[in-house]
Protein backbone atom coordinates (compact mmCIF):
# COMPACT_ATOMS: atom_id res chain seq x y z
CA UNK A 1 0.00 0.00 0.00
CA UNK A 2 1.22 3.49 -0.84
CA UNK A 3 2.90 5.36 2.04
CA UNK A 4 0.99 8.58 1.45
CA UNK A 5 -2.11 9.42 3.44
CA UNK A 6 -5.39 9.79 1.62
CA UNK A 7 -8.90 10.70 2.69
CA UNK A 8 -12.20 9.60 1.17
CA UNK A 9 -15.73 10.91 1.22
CA UNK A 10 -18.82 10.63 -0.95
CA UNK A 11 -20.10 8.12 -3.44
CA UNK A 12 -21.63 8.11 -6.87
CA UNK A 13 -20.37 9.07 -10.32
CA UNK A 14 -16.85 9.48 -11.68
CA UNK A 15 -14.50 9.94 -8.71
CA UNK A 16 -12.36 12.99 -8.05
CA UNK A 17 -8.74 12.85 -6.91
CA UNK A 18 -7.51 16.20 -5.57
CA UNK A 19 -3.77 16.92 -5.33
CA UNK A 20 -2.46 19.90 -3.33
CA UNK A 21 0.46 22.17 -4.11
CA UNK A 22 3.91 22.82 -2.65
CA UNK A 23 3.99 23.07 1.17
CA UNK A 24 0.22 22.54 1.31
CA UNK A 25 -2.08 19.66 2.30
CA UNK A 26 -5.32 17.86 1.50
CA UNK A 27 -7.47 20.28 3.52
CA UNK A 28 -7.06 22.92 0.78
CA UNK A 29 -9.77 20.98 -1.05
CA UNK A 30 -12.33 20.84 1.77
CA UNK A 31 -14.79 23.10 -0.08
CA UNK A 32 -14.52 20.99 -3.22
CA UNK A 33 -14.93 17.74 -1.29
CA UNK A 34 -18.07 19.10 0.36
CA UNK A 35 -19.43 20.26 -2.99
CA UNK A 36 -18.86 17.10 -4.99
CA UNK A 37 -19.22 14.33 -2.38
CA UNK A 38 -23.04 14.17 -2.64
CA UNK A 39 -22.70 12.81 -6.20
CA UNK A 40 -19.09 11.65 -6.49
CA UNK A 41 -16.49 9.69 -4.60
CA UNK A 42 -13.83 12.21 -3.56
CA UNK A 43 -10.23 11.37 -2.64
CA UNK A 44 -7.77 13.95 -1.31
CA UNK A 45 -4.11 13.18 -0.61
CA UNK A 46 -1.15 14.41 1.39
CA UNK A 47 1.97 14.13 -0.76
CA UNK A 48 5.22 12.76 0.67
CA UNK A 49 6.71 15.03 3.30
CA UNK A 50 3.47 17.06 3.44
CA UNK A 51 0.58 16.97 5.87
CA UNK A 52 0.30 13.55 7.49
CA UNK A 53 2.44 11.69 4.95
CA UNK A 54 6.02 10.74 5.82
CA UNK A 55 8.77 11.42 3.33
CA UNK A 56 12.42 12.36 3.12
CA UNK A 57 13.89 14.79 0.63
CA UNK A 58 15.63 11.92 -1.15
CA UNK A 59 12.28 10.22 -1.79
CA UNK A 60 10.52 13.36 -3.08
CA UNK A 61 10.19 14.38 -6.72
CA UNK A 62 7.38 15.29 -9.09
CA UNK A 63 7.58 11.87 -10.73
CA UNK A 64 7.55 10.04 -7.38
CA UNK A 65 4.58 12.12 -6.25
CA UNK A 66 2.76 11.19 -9.44
CA UNK A 67 3.53 7.52 -8.85
CA UNK A 68 2.21 7.79 -5.29
CA UNK A 69 -1.08 9.26 -6.48
CA UNK A 70 -1.35 6.59 -9.17
CA UNK A 71 -0.76 3.96 -6.47
CA UNK A 72 -3.61 5.39 -4.41
CA UNK A 73 -5.90 5.25 -7.44
CA UNK A 74 -5.00 1.61 -8.01
CA UNK A 75 -5.15 0.65 -4.32
CA UNK A 76 -8.68 2.06 -4.08
CA UNK A 77 -9.67 0.34 -7.35
CA UNK A 78 -11.00 3.65 -8.62
CA UNK A 79 -12.84 3.73 -11.92
CA UNK A 80 -11.53 6.42 -14.28
CA UNK A 81 -11.21 9.56 -12.15
CA UNK A 82 -10.98 13.30 -12.65
CA UNK A 83 -7.51 14.17 -11.34
CA UNK A 84 -7.29 17.76 -10.10
CA UNK A 85 -3.96 19.37 -9.25
CA UNK A 86 -3.13 22.79 -7.85
CA UNK A 87 0.17 24.60 -8.49
CA UNK A 88 2.91 22.00 -7.98
CA UNK A 89 0.06 19.50 -7.92
CA UNK A 90 -0.66 20.27 -11.58
CA UNK A 91 2.59 18.54 -12.45
CA UNK A 92 1.77 15.68 -10.10
CA UNK A 93 -1.70 15.27 -11.64
CA UNK A 94 -0.17 15.01 -15.12
CA UNK A 95 2.31 12.38 -13.94
CA UNK A 96 -0.41 10.42 -12.12
CA UNK A 97 -2.55 10.42 -15.27
CA UNK A 98 0.36 9.10 -17.34
CA UNK A 99 1.21 6.44 -14.78
CA UNK A 100 -2.39 5.29 -14.33
CA UNK A 101 -4.03 5.96 -17.72
CA UNK A 102 -6.67 3.28 -17.21
CA UNK A 103 -7.84 5.04 -14.03
CA UNK A 104 -7.87 8.59 -15.42
CA UNK A 105 -10.92 10.17 -17.05
CA UNK A 106 -9.72 13.79 -17.21
CA UNK A 107 -7.16 16.19 -15.74
CA UNK A 108 -7.82 19.65 -14.27
CA UNK A 109 -4.89 22.04 -13.73
CA UNK A 110 -5.58 24.77 -11.17
CA UNK A 111 -3.34 27.85 -11.51
CA UNK A 112 -0.40 25.99 -12.95
CA UNK A 113 2.91 27.47 -14.04
CA UNK A 114 6.18 26.68 -15.76
CA UNK A 115 9.49 27.60 -14.18
CA UNK A 116 12.57 28.46 -16.22
CA UNK A 117 15.48 26.08 -15.92
CA UNK A 118 17.57 28.91 -14.46
CA UNK A 119 15.45 28.70 -11.29
CA UNK A 120 17.37 25.57 -10.23
CA UNK A 121 20.68 27.42 -9.91
CA UNK A 122 19.02 30.56 -8.54
CA UNK A 123 17.24 28.64 -5.78
CA UNK A 124 20.36 26.64 -4.95
CA UNK A 125 22.26 29.88 -4.48
CA UNK A 126 19.52 31.38 -2.29
CA UNK A 127 19.32 28.28 -0.11
CA UNK A 128 23.08 28.36 0.51
CA UNK A 129 22.66 31.60 2.50
CA UNK A 130 21.63 31.46 6.18
CA UNK A 131 17.84 31.72 6.31
CA UNK A 132 17.72 31.70 2.52
CA UNK A 133 15.17 28.93 2.21
CA UNK A 134 12.88 30.37 4.87
CA UNK A 135 12.98 33.81 3.26
CA UNK A 136 12.28 32.35 -0.18
CA UNK A 137 9.34 30.26 1.06
CA UNK A 138 7.83 33.21 2.92
CA UNK A 139 8.13 35.50 -0.11
CA UNK A 140 6.66 32.82 -2.36
CA UNK A 141 3.50 32.49 -0.28
CA UNK A 142 2.97 36.10 0.70
CA UNK A 143 1.97 37.13 -2.83
CA UNK A 144 -0.37 34.18 -3.38
CA UNK A 145 -3.34 36.01 -1.88
CA UNK A 146 -5.10 39.26 -2.74
CA UNK A 147 -6.65 42.09 -0.75
CA UNK A 148 -9.95 40.20 -1.05
CA UNK A 149 -8.54 37.04 0.53
CA UNK A 150 -9.47 36.11 4.09
CA UNK A 151 -6.44 37.27 6.14
CA UNK A 152 -6.83 34.39 8.58
CA UNK A 153 -6.76 31.85 5.76
CA UNK A 154 -3.72 33.50 4.16
CA UNK A 155 -1.90 33.55 7.50
CA UNK A 156 -2.70 29.89 8.16
CA UNK A 157 -1.47 28.83 4.70
CA UNK A 158 1.79 30.74 5.18
CA UNK A 159 2.33 29.29 8.67
CA UNK A 160 1.72 25.77 7.35
CA UNK A 161 4.14 26.32 4.48
CA UNK A 162 6.88 27.37 6.87
CA UNK A 163 6.38 24.16 8.87
CA UNK A 164 7.33 22.02 5.87
CA UNK A 165 10.65 20.29 6.61
CA UNK A 166 13.38 22.46 5.16
CA UNK A 167 15.09 19.64 3.29
CA UNK A 168 11.82 18.65 1.58
CA UNK A 169 11.10 22.28 0.72
CA UNK A 170 14.51 22.89 -0.77
CA UNK A 171 14.32 19.67 -2.75
CA UNK A 172 10.94 20.45 -4.30
CA UNK A 173 11.72 24.10 -5.09
CA UNK A 174 14.62 22.86 -7.19
CA UNK A 175 12.84 19.76 -8.50
CA UNK A 176 9.92 21.69 -10.00
CA UNK A 177 12.04 23.79 -12.40
CA UNK A 178 14.04 20.65 -13.21
CA UNK A 179 10.81 18.87 -14.13
CA UNK A 180 9.44 21.88 -16.03
CA UNK A 181 12.56 22.08 -18.17
CA UNK A 182 13.01 18.39 -18.89
CA UNK A 183 9.56 16.81 -18.78
CA UNK A 184 6.56 19.11 -18.45
CA UNK A 185 5.83 19.88 -22.09
CA UNK A 186 6.48 16.33 -23.28
CA UNK A 187 4.34 14.90 -20.48
CA UNK A 188 1.47 17.22 -21.32
CA UNK A 189 1.72 16.18 -24.96
CA UNK A 190 1.29 12.53 -23.95
CA UNK A 191 -2.04 13.04 -22.21
CA UNK A 192 -4.87 11.25 -23.97
CA UNK A 193 -7.73 12.51 -21.80
CA UNK A 194 -9.63 15.82 -21.71
CA UNK A 195 -7.75 18.62 -19.92
CA UNK A 196 -8.97 21.85 -18.36
CA UNK A 197 -6.76 24.66 -17.09
CA UNK A 198 -8.45 26.75 -14.42
CA UNK A 199 -6.17 29.76 -14.22
CA UNK A 200 -6.26 32.69 -11.82
CA UNK A 201 -2.86 34.41 -11.82
CA UNK A 202 0.28 35.05 -13.80
CA UNK A 203 3.66 36.63 -13.12
CA UNK A 204 4.91 39.72 -14.91
CA UNK A 205 8.45 40.31 -16.15
CA UNK A 206 9.44 41.43 -12.65
CA UNK A 207 8.13 38.24 -11.07
CA UNK A 208 5.11 39.91 -9.50
CA UNK A 209 1.91 37.87 -9.34
CA UNK A 210 -1.29 39.44 -10.67
CA UNK A 211 -4.87 38.23 -10.99
CA UNK A 212 -6.12 37.47 -14.49
CA UNK A 213 -9.24 38.73 -16.23
CA UNK A 214 -11.33 36.74 -18.68
CA UNK A 215 -9.88 36.97 -22.17
CA UNK A 216 -6.30 37.36 -20.97
CA UNK A 217 -3.64 34.84 -21.84
CA UNK A 218 -0.15 34.04 -20.58
CA UNK A 219 2.94 32.22 -21.90
CA UNK A 220 1.95 29.23 -19.76
CA UNK A 221 -1.56 29.11 -21.24
CA UNK A 222 -0.18 29.45 -24.75
CA UNK A 223 2.18 26.56 -24.04
CA UNK A 224 -0.81 24.48 -22.93
CA UNK A 225 -2.70 25.34 -26.10
CA UNK A 226 0.28 24.20 -28.16
CA UNK A 227 0.92 20.99 -26.25
CA UNK A 228 -2.65 19.93 -25.46
CA UNK A 229 -4.93 20.44 -28.47
CA UNK A 230 -8.49 20.99 -27.31
CA UNK A 231 -7.51 22.08 -23.80
CA UNK A 232 -10.31 24.02 -22.12
CA UNK A 233 -9.12 27.19 -20.42
CA UNK A 234 -11.27 28.95 -17.83
CA UNK A 235 -10.35 32.04 -15.81
CA UNK A 236 -11.48 32.64 -12.23
CA UNK A 237 -11.35 36.42 -11.86
CA UNK A 238 -10.30 38.47 -8.84
CA UNK A 239 -8.64 35.53 -7.14
CA UNK A 240 -5.16 34.79 -5.91
CA UNK A 241 -3.16 31.62 -6.39
CA UNK A 242 -5.64 29.58 -4.33
CA UNK A 243 -8.99 29.91 -6.13
CA UNK A 244 -10.31 26.89 -4.24
CA UNK A 245 -9.92 28.97 -1.06
CA UNK A 246 -10.52 32.51 -2.37
CA UNK A 247 -13.42 31.75 -4.70
CA UNK A 248 -14.71 28.24 -3.94
CA UNK A 249 -18.12 28.80 -5.56
CA UNK A 250 -16.59 29.97 -8.85
CA UNK A 251 -14.01 27.18 -8.72
CA UNK A 252 -16.63 24.50 -8.05
CA UNK A 253 -18.90 25.82 -10.80
CA UNK A 254 -16.08 25.75 -13.37
CA UNK A 255 -15.11 22.21 -12.39
CA UNK A 256 -18.74 21.06 -12.49
CA UNK A 257 -19.25 22.60 -15.94
CA UNK A 258 -16.19 20.83 -17.32
CA UNK A 259 -17.17 17.48 -15.79
CA UNK A 260 -20.71 17.78 -17.13
CA UNK A 261 -19.30 17.90 -20.65
CA UNK A 262 -17.21 14.73 -20.31
CA UNK A 263 -18.35 11.65 -22.15
CA UNK A 264 -19.72 8.85 -19.98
Amino acid sequence: MTPIRHFETGTGGAPFVFVHGFACAHADWDAQAACFAPKHRVVTVDLRGHGDSPGTAASCSVERYGADVAEVMRALSLPPAIVVGHSMGCRVAVEAALQAPDRTKAVILVDGSQFAGSAVAANTTRFASPGGYEASAAALFKDMFTAKSDPAVAAAVLARALRLPKDVGEKMLTDMPRYDTLRLEASLGCLLVPVMALQTTSRDSNGQRASLRRGQTTPYLEMLRARVPGVRIDIVEDAGHFPQLDEPAQTNAAIASFVAGLAD
